[in-house]
């Protein structure tokens, strides 16, 4: 694969030259032109833009749920250039956390049991992935709310069971798409803080928002128009 051949593979995320083009009626749309950034381990970055600029269709191909027309992603020193739907998966589950803003929580199972389906889908067994789970509630400051159902949460609790879920397995990158846009500021400012606490340990964040409050927080701002990074 061509990601051998690129410098820094140690980086967490690596991606180089991505563009996405859509096709509607033999009319093509350029969504992404000639991306390329780095990530390092611990780092903080916020991806800025007006609507439609992109964004979250770069998260998408960044977190190998979508993928690019043309241009390579490499994950942990692993390019996912021509890989299969099932490596794809297998390195998403392994390697890479996600927050969303509408917290994308199941609704069937408990804040608890959120927070262990993605240590449960890595082969963790069901005593340490609870063991790990109510950790992580405490530290997100929910340990009494561990039996709770979605419904019952505020939008706060659940931003928080998200990110809990999202670093559980212990992932090189979160991505992290308008994790604030749903939430008053001061729940907001604590989810952000949230966040950053997780470059402690190493794990690069990358967050897209349109929060000049949001990014000021950031190690780095990434800015980006008409699918391409200024």
């Amino acid at each position: 694969m061509r990601g051998a051949s690129l410098r820094g593979m140690d980086l967490p995320l690596i991606a180089r030259h991505l563009t996405k083009i859509f096709q509607n009626e033999g009319a093509e749309t350029a969504i992404l032109r000639g991306v390329t950034l780095d990530l390092q381990q611990g780092e903080f970055v916020a991806l800025m833009g007006p609507s439609g600029c992109g964004k979250s269709t770069l998260l998408n191909i960044l977190g190998l749920a979508d993928r690019p027309t043309s241009g390579e992603v490499v994950i942990g020193g692993a390019s996912t250039e021509g890989a299969s739907n099932q490596t794809l998966q297998l390195v998403r589950r392994q390697k890479l956390g996600y927050v969303f803003q509408h917290f994308n929580l199941l609704s069937t199972l408990t804040a608890r049991e959120n927070v262990m389906v993605p240590l449960i889908l890595n082969g963790t067994g069901i005593e340490c992935a609870g063991e790990r789970a109510d950790e992580l509630l405490e530290r997100v400051g929910l340990s009494e709310r561990g039996d709770a159902m979605p419904y019952s949460l505020s939008g706060g609790e659940m931003q928080r069971v998200a990110i809990a879920r999202a670093v559980a397995h212990r992932p090189l990158v979160i991505l992290a798409d308008e994790p604030t846009g749903s939430l008053d500021s001061k729940t907001g400012a604590r989810v952000l803080e949230l966040l950053k606490e997780q470059t402690n340990h190493g794990i690069a964040v990358l967050m897209a928002t349109h929060s000049e409050a949001a990014s000021s927080i950031c190690s780095r701002v990434l800015r980006m128009r008409d699918g391409v990074l200024e």
